[in-house]
């Protein structure tokens, strides 16, 4: 009697995504064993140590060799060695790229360079991510930077496009580039309290408003470097402050509008001035990198710290700088309207989101 028997042959990649994981995160093969034993995996299988070794292992040299791939996303598409399925090569991608809130943080503005890299000892110690970690997540933000920089056309898109991230992804790298190429300071003590995702919501606002790019879509790396000539023109802006007339005028159209609707009325009409020469002496000296670097740090000076001082609610926050914006299209006489809602659009966006009441 004759039996028949059904072969399949198959050799399709397999991804442990917990083991994808600890690779990652930058643990030896060793370290990650020891992981997987303490979650209760050889009881859950009934595997040995040694299988479990040598799994972890057999794990560790398929990221090694697809790393390279990694590196340039589209080739892991296209290349015939591994057979991944699209949905875990996405994956892989995804994941790679995916970087620690508390690590971006610490080099977020800094310059991409050996020099940053050489502080990632310090930043391993401080944050407790391994250095193997650190190293990665820091050479994605340098290669991204690398291949965008020169471009034409959308910072998210070209990411998207050239490192196939999802779309919430690439607006985070976008974020993380522009903040390289502009050197925005972001470490100083007072600004520890915001988030990366505080800095990336600003950071989309500059790009889409700031830039070369939202008034010139054919110019070079137009969504990396802000525009000058903007920059240049928001000196104009000082009338609004030096001209005592104006700054009467303004306060006056914005203290009557608010009278009654804000809780910290007092003490909004008594600062007002103060505030105003603030947000405007902020926009003159827009035209030096120094200052430029330091824009969150006045922010926080010059605004959020004495509305904070004063108890303003973020609600009346929101009422102050509505008005405050919108009043100026009153003043007869102001002449730079269209540069004001370019400049004041972005910043109280940016303001209402560092502002933590």
């Amino acid at each position: 009697m004759t039996s028949e028997l059904d072969i399949f042959v198959g050799n399709t990649t397999l991804i442990d995504e917990d083991v994808y994981r600890l690779w990652l995160d930058g643990y030896s093969v060793s370290d990650a064993v020891a992981l997987r034993v303490r979650s209760g995996i050889l009881e859950q299988t009934g595997a040995t140590a040694a299988v479990l070794q040598s799994d972890t292992m057999d794990h560790y040299r398929t990221f090694h060799m697809l790393e390279r791939l990694l590196h340039a996303p589209p080739k892991l598409l296209h290349q015939l060695i591994f057979q991944i399925p699209p949905s875990r090569q996405a994956l892989l991608i995804e994941r790679y790229y995916t970087f620690d809130e508390a690590f971006v943080r610490e080099v977020l503005g800094k310059k991409l360079s050996k020099g940053t890299k050489k502080d990632l000892d310090d930043i391993s110690t401080k944050t407790g991510i391994t250095l193997k970690s650190c190293r990665r997540q820091f050479d994605n933000f340098k290669r991204v930077f690398k291949v965008v920089e020169e471009m034409r056309g959308s910072l998210v898109d070209n990411i998207q496009q050239h490192f196939l991230l999802s779309d919430r992804l690439a607006r985070d790298y976008a974020a993380i580039v522009f903040f390289a190429n502009n050197r925005f300071e972001t470490g100083k003590k007072k600004l520890q309290y915001l988030s990366f995702g505080d800095f990336a919501f600003c950071a989309e606002l500059m790009i889409w408003n700031w830039t070369q790019g939202a008034i010139d879509s054919q110019v070079d790396d137009m969504f990396m470097d802000l525009d000058k000539e903007f920059l240049q023109d928001l000196k104009e802006l000082k009338v609004l402050v030096a001209d005592k007339d104006l700054l009467d005028l303004h306060k006056s159209l914005v203290c009557t509008a608010l009278r009654g609707k804000l809780g910290v009325f007092s003490e909004m009409e008594a600062n007002f001035k103060n505030l105003s020469r603030g947000l405007v002496n902020v926009a003159a000296k827009l035209t030096h990198n120094k200052d430029v670097r330091d824009l969150f740090v006045d922010l926080v000076e010059k605004f959020v710290e004495p509305c904070r001082s004063d108890h303003w609610p973020l609600s009346d926050v929101r009422l102050f700088l509505c008005q405050y914006s919108g009043s100026v299209h009153s003043l007869d006489g102001f002449r730079y309207q269209a540069l004001w809602d370019r400049y004041m659009g972005t910043l109280r966006g940016c303001l209402l989101r560092l502002y933590h009441d």
